[in-house]
């Protein structure tokens, strides 16, 4: 009680501070199962209530699938049940694209104040303190692709802008536009280290700062509402799906992380595979081998699989290298006199994956390599498509979600009822897209996400 008593106070404290700049309500969210980022919103001045006693939401969003119907699962499902929603406002952020509003990301709680098992924000928390106990510290960041189309609803879209992959003409086109995106997300306190058209038509992608694996998946989630926020502003629509159309190269989410202990990166200066340290390896080596169950995470829909495919720099091989743009996990060793810079890349992952289900989860596969001393297997080169001889992954959710089901290490690390709640998600998108054309499946989550 006396930590919600400070809690009252802190909040009564941030909304009068909101009240002088005329905010008028804060977007409260969590994100589901599905991967949408769901809220429920509060006038200012009440605030200080939520933070004291929270705000009731149906532990039902939890079995909701992507087009909002719903499943049910051993623990979770059904009419019955409420939560209460408690605002983090160590990260409450007025958005600058949104006039008049703020936002701040929630944990999700019983109505008797215990944390609720299901709540994936606190799984994300449960496994940093997991590695924190160990006296390591995970830092973590998602890069953001997004595809800009105009918004017209026009079927199959139409691209926000015309230039070639890559290309200064497409910073040309839509100058304004990304100029107000690094704006906004100035205003909002977040450290953009680099923007730019990426592959696909009309697409763009932004990294950020790391953080710890809690603040970037929340990281993860402002940014995407911001620039959401910001294209509806100029008149664009914006998807963060997999594919928006199938055939091409998709959009990912591929998650950077690094390890530390006593300020030191282990990701350098050890004497393992370009430098690692042996507890790097060893960590690297857990999320390598978990690959296979940790898709049904990180690719949590049919349409990812449209995305995972060969010689597109998706990471759709099991296997490790360094620059490996074509391997699932990529080792970035960065200059010789940065010491922040190594880190690795997980590739297979995508914007459709629950962002504290991603950075929770391969923190428990790394801790377990770790515990069980693992070693990385050589390391690949070039494209495993052509060079051959490396493991595919899996290669539709119904297969990966059969790896996360007999997953052990996840099962514990998320506890059943979250567990058991994400494989009834995922077996029931597979039967909502079964049969489906890849272009229909496209075009059902375009704007989903």
């Amino acid at each position: 009680m006396e930590q919600r008593e400070r809690a009252e106070s802190a909040a009564r404290q941030a909304a009068a501070q909101l009240t002088a700049q005329d905010i008028r309500g804060v977007a409260l969210t969590w994100v589901d199962n599905a991967g949408i980022s769901r809220t429920k919103a509060v006038p200012t001045s009440r605030l200080a209530h939520a933070a004291r006693r929270g705000v009731g939401a149906s532990p039902c969003f939890d079995v909701y699938l992507v087009d909002d119907s719903s499943v049910t699962s051993p623990h979770i499902g059904g009419p019955d049940g409420d939560l209460r929603l408690f605002p983090d406002l160590d990260r409450l952020t007025v958005l600058a694209a949104q006039p008049g509003w703020a936002w701040a990301p929630v944990d999700r709680h019983e109505q008797d104040g215990a944390p609720y098992a299901a709540c994936q924000r606190q799984f994300a928390r449960r496994m940093a303190d997991a590695a924190a106990a160990r006296g390591l510290r995970l830092r973590m960041g998602f890069e953001t692709e997004w595809v800009v189309m105009q918004s017209n609803g026009h079927e199959p879209p139409r691209y926000g802008c015309s230039g070639p992959a890559y290309g200064m003409t497409r910073i040309v086109e839509l100058s304004d536009y990304l100029r107000d995106v690094l704006d906004a997300l100035s205003a909002q306190k977040v450290e953009v280290l680099q923007i730019h058209p990426e592959y696909s038509p009309g697409q763009f992608e932004v990294s950020v700062a790391p953080s710890d694996p809690v603040g970037a998946a929340d990281l993860s989630v402002l940014v995407r509402e911001t620039v959401r926020a910001v294209s509806r502003r100029h008149g664009l629509d914006t998807s963060f799906a997999p594919v928006v159309e199938p055939g091409g190269v998709g959009n990912g989410a591929h998650l950077h992380l690094s390890l530390w202990r006593d300020e030191r990166n282990l990701c350098r200066g050890g004497d393992g595979p370009f430098g690692m340290t042996e507890e790097c390896e060893a960590f690297l080596a857990g999320v390598l081998r978990e690959l296979p169950a940790l898709l049904a995470l990180g690719a949590p829909t049919p349409a990812s699989y449209l995305r995972l495919e060969p010689s597109r720099w998706a990471g759709v091989y099991r296997c490790w290298g360094l620059e490996a743009r074509e391997a699932a996990l990529r080792f970035v060793t960065g200059a010789p006199d940065d010491t922040e810079a190594a880190n690795a890349e997980v590739k297979c992952f995508d914007a459709a994956a629950n962002p504290y289900l991603v950075t929770g989860a391969v923190v428990a596969a790394g801790l377990a390599g770790l515990d069980e001393g693992l070693r990385l297997p050589p390391p690949a080169a070039g494209d495993p498509a052509l060079t051959g001889g490396q493991e595919r992954l899996p290669t539709s959710l119904a297969e990966a979600l059969e790896h996360f089901r007999r997953s052990d290490l996840l099962r514990v690390a998320l506890g059943d009822p979250l567990f058991e709640a994400i494989a009834a998600v995922r077996a029931g998108e597979v039967k909502l897209f079964e049969g489906l054309a890849p272009k229909d499946v496209a075009a059902a989550i375009r704007r989903r996400y």
